[in-house]
């Protein structure tokens, strides 16, 4: 399938690449459809595309490259609609922001990813998860941590 985006110009993609997020995402409910890209200057982010919308483009980054004891805590309910039989199924992936000028992870409300079938969505964790989790306060800690 051939897919037009303003961030990366004109991209030939497999149809078994689409990610399917049947409820969208909070303020991008149209946006069904994603497909997941490589950051070709920095391996640490890739793009999540939106198919329907070429101007949509969202950073995200497995929060655990940058904490390294992050764990997802949600209920069983909201994981169900993924249809996962194994959490080793799963891709977490935090939406990098900008908050205050300094990059940010959104800890508190991850993308998951059911990688078989996959079918997305965002979900809301337990506990205090910071919602702007400071991107280099987290590269910091993960460096001390090493």
């Amino acid at each position: 399938m051939e897919l037009k985006t303003t961030r990366f110009g004109v991209l030939r993609v497999a149809e078994s690449d689409i990610l399917d997020f049947p409820e969208g995402l909070p303020g991008l409910e149209e946006c069904r459809e994603w497909v997941l890209l490589p950051d070709l200057r920095n391996d640490a982010v890739a793009w999540l595309q939106s198919t329907s919308s070429p101007e949509i483009a969202l950073a995200v980054v497995s929060p655990r490259r940058f904490v390294a004891d992050y764990t997802v805590r949600v209920s069983p309910a909201e994981l169900q609609p993924l249809g996962m039989s194994s959490k080793h199924d799963a891709q977490v992936l935090a939406i990098v922001s900008v908050h205050a000028g300094e990059p940010t992870l959104n800890l508190k409300a991850p993308l998951v990813i059911n990688r078989r079938n996959r079918i997305g969505r965002q979900v809301v964790t337990n506990g205090d998860m910071p919602l702007q989790c400071s991107l280099r306060l987290a590269s910091t800690q993960q460096r001390q941590a090493a």
